[in-house]
């Protein structure tokens, strides 16, 4: 009785006090809140001791090594007990190591700035890219384009780069200087034209919109490797070497958006490896640390980082921001111990093989009148769901919603788009943390398909 009476407060409390994210709380008027107590591996469980295989590693694609990975909870407690913290402006042993070790990841990306989330890495990245083109070409060059459909954070400069009208609508007016390019959304395709025979327009149209807006004034473009919340939408083979020259055509910095894909989410390290695209900054999260404590970090190229060496000794003459708790030493600390867990156990391998394995499954059933499409990399894919496959048009987000709701019953829990793009919210969303293994993707397909053979549109 006495567990009863402490879940039912808990809950109470839940109700009076706790913000949720993304919710509406007018929910909790008939139901309660969904409270997450434990988890090992791919599973966790709720306050009333019910077990779920979580498809979604933490519910936003994060906790990449699974639930229970003792060893990372034992780094960052060992560090915290020696030093939790000093400012960004010193070093500590574990920020630097990790620095280190992400600039081995990805060789051409020597320099690695902490902050503590995805959005404040995308931050950091758009002053970098500001600041550097005043000091290498005394020019404004402050213009960032984004694509349409990627998302890059919560913050009003990473909303004002974000093409995704339902997260941004309320939150206006947007920080000025942001331009959107169209999507590489081969399945409607923006520009109503079918691949191979394109010519590939969703990446020449970059040089396009470069020429609109006065080259002299364009200093970077953001993208994520594939887009996520947008989606799970990736670019044709082509794209990334085509938006790479036009880049390097009009000195427009390339900022690659990791926080979703890096650390093994897609089958390799970093997202844009499955491109050869060479990046001048790098920003990631999510799985830098598999959530367990919050850090992220945006790298630059050693030519980045010169000109803020070369530039003048006075206030615009370096990079004048500060993090507090980026790169606090217990958060590096678990980083690392993440990291080493990544490699030691093969997860980036397990992740290519299992989300073969998971994409071979689902498209066992693709003929389903409600699958419009399938598509994914690693552990990474989505389903794209339609009430008519002739049109195309989208399911509602009430059998969406519904969807979801039967796979729960079924003991699993799956995501799908949220309130992103106006009539387009359609895709499911299966992202397993990288531990996962063959009998739990098929209790995953399982769910899926049970779900789906349910719904009627």
């Amino acid at each position: 009785m006495k567990d009863i009476e402490q879940t039912q407060e808990l809950i109470d409390i839940d109700k009076k006090h706790l913000w949720h994210h993304i919710t509406q709380h007018k929910i909790f008027e008939y139901k309660e809140p969904f409270i997450i107590a434990e988890g090992k591996g791919c599973r966790i469980k709720d306050i009333h001791g019910r077990e779920f295989l979580d498809a979604v590693s933490g519910g936003v694609w994060c906790v990449n090594a699974g639930y229970g990975q003792e060893s990372i909870a034992k780094a960052a407690y060992r560090q915290l007990v020696r030093l939790p913290y000093y400012s960004g402006s010193a070093g500590n042993p574990p920020a630097i190591l990790l620095a280190q070790k992400l600039s081995q990841m990805i060789p051409e990306l020597s320099r690695v700035y902490f902050s503590s989330s995805g959005s404040e890495a995308n931050e950091k990245a758009f002053k970098l890219a500001r600041q550097y083109n005043r000091l290498k070409y005394k020019m404004n060059k402050y213009k960032i384009l984004y694509r349409e459909r990627d998302y890059h954070g919560t913050t009003l400069a990473a909303l004002s780069a974000t093409g995704q009208a339902e997260r941004t609508e309320a939150y206006g007016p947007f920080v000025p200087g942001f331009k959107s390019i169209p999507a590489a959304y081969c399945y409607r395709c923006p520009f109503g034209k079918k691949y191979p025979s394109c010519d590939i327009q969703c990446a020449h149209v970059l040089e396009k919109v470069i020429r609109q807006e006065n080259p002299d004034t364009v200093g970077a473009l953001i993208l994520e490797p594939i887009t996520a919340g947008g989606g799970i939408i990736i670019p044709v083979a082509e794209y990334f070497e085509i938006i790479q020259k036009i880049c390097r055509k009009y000195a427009v910095l390339l900022i690659i958006d990791e926080v979703v894909t890096g650390f093994g989410r897609t089958g390799k390290a970093f997202g844009h490896f499955h491109w050869g695209v060479r990046p001048d900054i790098v920003t990631t999260a999510k799985g830098i640390t598999s959530s367990y404590m919050p850090l992220s970090a945006t790298m630059a190229t050693e030519k980045i980082f010169n000109e803020f060496i070369s530039g003048s000794a006075d206030k615009t003459g370096y990079f004048r921001d500060i993090s507090t708790f980026g790169g606090s030493a217990g958060a590096c600390a678990a980083a690392l111990e993440n990291i080493k867990i990544m490699q030691e156990q093969q997860l980036f391998v397990n992740s290519e093989k299992m989300g073969a394995y998971l994409l071979e499954k689902l498209n066992e059933f693709r003929d389903m009148p409600i699958i419009g499409d399938i598509r994914g990399k690693g552990l990474f894919v989505g389903i794209e769901l339609v009430s008519d496959r002739k049109s195309k048009m989208p399911i509602n987000e009430a059998c969406m919603a519904a969807i979801v709701n039967k796979a729960a019953q079924c003991g699993v829990l799956i995501g799908k788009m949220n309130r992103s793009i106006p009539g387009q919210n359609n895709v499911l969303v299966l992202a397993p943390a990288l531990v996962v293994n063959k009998d739990e993707i098929d209790k995953i397909v399982s769910a899926v398909h049970n779900a789906l053979a349910e719904i009627r549109v």
